[in-house]
């Protein structure tokens, strides 16, 4: 994969990340209430972080390894997160990721955002699984899973740790057979 498409959703685009969108990056993400739902998002969220994450994306697609997608509102072209998925393509699956700006939430951004994610991953990357997970202090992301047609799989009981402390995470998955696009 060398080229990145741009998704359209009815409010959304999903476009690659440049190096301008540094400073919201940090703005955003650096977000101690977004942090503390979240594995990779570091806290705080240091000037240059959000530049070294960007310069991350073109090089993990080329080698196929994931796809990172900018989600900006259509209208004002304002970045309000970010969406994902890391690709295992031996498996043709991948895991979905995402954040949304805790000023944006609520406004059904992220479940419009997911929906754009998996039609991509099933249509155009052919993918036969997309699974997801979140941490049991967000249940809104639990309930983006379900909004677009994941199936929650399980529990796995402190299975992460975060800022010294267990977390249980939740799992979620959708198969291309069970995708209504």
């Amino acid at each position: 994969m060398d080229k990145q498409l741009i998704l359209q959703t009815e409010r959304l685009r999903l476009r690659p990340f440049s190096l301008d969108d540094a400073l919201n990056v940090q703005k955003l993400a650096g977000d101690k209430n977004i942090a503390q739902t979240t594995l990779l998002i570091p806290h705080p969220y240091k000037d240059g972080d959000a530049e070294i994450w960007i310069n991350t994306h073109k090089p993990m697609l080329g080698k196929g390894k994931s796809v990172t997608y900018a989600i900006v509102v259509k209208n004002t072209d304002d970045l309000i997160g970010a969406i994902g998925l890391t690709l295992s393509q031996e498996y043709d699956h991948a895991e979905m990721g995402y954040w949304i700006g805790a000023p944006f939430w609520g406004k059904g951004y992220c479940t419009e955002a997911a929906r754009g994610i998996l039609k991509y991953g099933f249509e155009e990357l052919k993918l036969n699984r997309i699974f997801a997970h979140h941490m049991t202090n967000n249940p809104a992301s639990g309930k983006v899973m379900e909004k677009i047609g994941m199936l929650y799989e399980g529990c796995c009981r402190q299975h992460v740790k975060r800022w010294g402390e267990y977390h249980d995470i939740k799992l979620y998955g959708i198969l291309k057979s069970d995708y209504e696009g």
